[in-house]
């Protein structure tokens, strides 16, 4: 696993959990990709922090699936200000300088370890 990777997945893990919001704009690009049940598409480091405000989530890493040098597919138990237990949900992690540059959730592991290798196809091939 590359340690920036990692080190940039961990910083956007804590401070989404710490709910830091100037922190949260700092740990992704300008824009960064997110997808979710509300949507897709890119967005500034601003609207990031806004989501992580909004949405008030908890993510708590379980498994690291490494997809490339830049690409990280992370299974991980989800809870919110109104659930009690935790649901389990994958993030499909792109860096690029250390910061995040892609976020993309999906339900679960197969279906985020699915849609990675399509990116990673997709960026082997332009």
């Amino acid at each position: 696993m590359d340690s920036s990777l990692e080190a940039a997945i961990n910083e956007w893990h804590a401070s989404v959990n710490d709910g830091d919001l100037e922190r949260a704009a700092r740990a992704v690009g300008d824009p960064v990709v997110v997808l979710g049940p509300k949507g897709a598409g890119p967005i500034t480091p601003a609207q990031f922090a806004e989501w992580v405000e909004r949405a008030g989530i908890q993510l708590v890493p379980r498994s690291w699936h490494p997809i490339s040098a830049r690409m990280m597919v992370v299974e991980e138990d989800a809870t919110w200000p109104e659930t009690e237990e935790p649901t389990r949900v994958a993030t499909v992690f792109r860096a690029s300088g250390g910061k995040i540059t892609a976020a993309l959730r999906l339900p679960d592991l197969k279906a985020a370890l699915e849609v990675a290798c399509i990116c990673r196809e997709m960026a082997a091939t332009e």
